[in-house]
């Protein structure tokens, strides 16, 4: 089961942290730790807890990490709901699709769909293959290495 702590603290790795909205490589406006709100706009109880409707002036980091907690629990619930095999799977591949899901969203996980078979058959090698044969590993390089190399070993390193 994938601890939310330590998801947290792999993503902040992978995504940073930016307290002022910007627009992410794709375009999409983004806040905290990878919050695209254009696809995934603050819920109501997130717009309680930060008080405010607009995040245009920014938020703070404690803000920032309510949010990425929110945005771990929606995806790791994708995932389940859309890959069978999910809950299956060892906690360090897991949190390799996590990763990918939170980065390029669950319908672009999905597109994975060999390395997803691979993944479900348990050949980890032709997966992590299949991961880093593909514009996403080219566009974030060593993201794409450490989570193919993730998917491969099912150990994680930095």
């Amino acid at each position: 089961m994938i601890d939310e702590y330590e998801a947290s603290q792999r993503l902040y790795l992978h995504e940073g942290l930016r307290l002022e909205p910007y627009r992410c490589t794709s375009g999409k406006l983004t806040i905290g730790v990878g919050r695209n709100l254009d696809d995934n706009p603050l819920t109501q109880e997130e717009k309680e807890v930060l008080k405010t409707k607009d995040v245009s002036k920014g938020i703070t980091k404690a803000e920032a990490f309510y949010l990425l907690k929110h945005d771990i629990q929606r995806f790791i619930k994708l995932c389940q709901k859309n890959i069978p095999f999910f809950d299956k799977l060892d906690d360090e591949r897991q949190y390799a699709l996590l990763d990918l899901a939170f980065n390029m969203g669950i319908k672009g996980l999905l597109q994975f769909k060999k390395m997803l078979a691979y993944l479900w058959m348990g050949e980890y090698k032709k997966a992590k293959f299949e991961l880093l044969n593909s514009r996403y590993a080219k566009q974030v390089k060593s993201r794409a290495e450490r989570i193919g190399r993730l998917i491969e070993t099912g150990v994680w390193k930095i």
